[in-house]
């Protein structure tokens, strides 16, 4: 993937920034005027082969969108037994303007699933900065039998929100899971999860608040 994308923010991930407290709900329509530049570092995973991930920012900075267009979990029939895990891990480099400082206040993340009766899915997400812990992983579970588009969403309250360090340059990293599991499905029938829409392309949104750091 290219490097030099424009992205508008980062997730929020365990790490200690010195901001003040804010007692207000998450605001997505306050961002700084500059755009933000990211460079994607690095794209690896099962679910991301070379080529089939891309990121866009919003024209109003609020938010930034990953888009795969290979994602696919699937068992069952001639399914490769691999193939019931795929994951992507993007690791980015975003160069915010001077003064402020970003955190998710929410994750969307869409796609389709076709499930048979008795198996399921699973789709994960975690988020941290480079040199702090990985988060736990936020799990939204499906279950066959399931022909449809799926949608998941992540919230954080904003008392919870974790900011990125003023002053402080980390990379960022965003891992995505998907997992399929046949249960008590028929074994020659397959089941499947895909991060697509029906265009063949996956949007996971990830919504930003800001706020300018403290004065030195």
């Amino acid at each position: 993937m290219a490097s030099g994308l424009l992205l508008g923010g980062a997730v929020a991930a365990l790490i200690t920034a010195a901001i003040p407290a804010h007692n207000s709900s998450p605001v997505f329509d306050n961002p700084p005027p500059d755009r933000i530049v990211i460079d994607v570092a690095t794209v690896n995973g099962s679910g991301c082969p070379a080529g089939t991930a891309a990121v866009a920012v919003s024209e109003d900075n609020t938010a930034f969108t990953v888009t795969y267009s290979d994602y696919l979990a699937q068992v069952g029939g001639s399914s490769n037994p691999t193939a019931f895990r795929k994951n992507c891990q993007l690791n980015l480099v975003v160069h915010v303007p001077s003064g402020f400082t970003y955190a998710i206040a929410k994750a969307d993340y869409r796609g389709y699933a076709s499930l048979q009766s008795g198996a399921s899915a699973v789709q994960r997400a975690s988020y941290y900065f480079q040199g702090s812990s990985q988060t736990v992983f936020k799990n939204h579970n499906f279950s066959g039998s399931l022909n449809d588009n799926w949608q998941a969403t992540d919230t954080t309250d904003w008392a919870q929100l974790v900011w990125a360090p003023c002053g402080v340059q980390r990379n960022f990293n965003i891992n995505t899971e998907l997992r399929v599991n046949a249960g008590t499905s028929t074994p020659s029938k397959v089941s499947f999860m895909t991060m697509d829409s029906t265009d063949g392309d996956l949007s996971t949104v990830y919504h930003m608040a800001w706020q300018q750091c403290p004065a030195k």
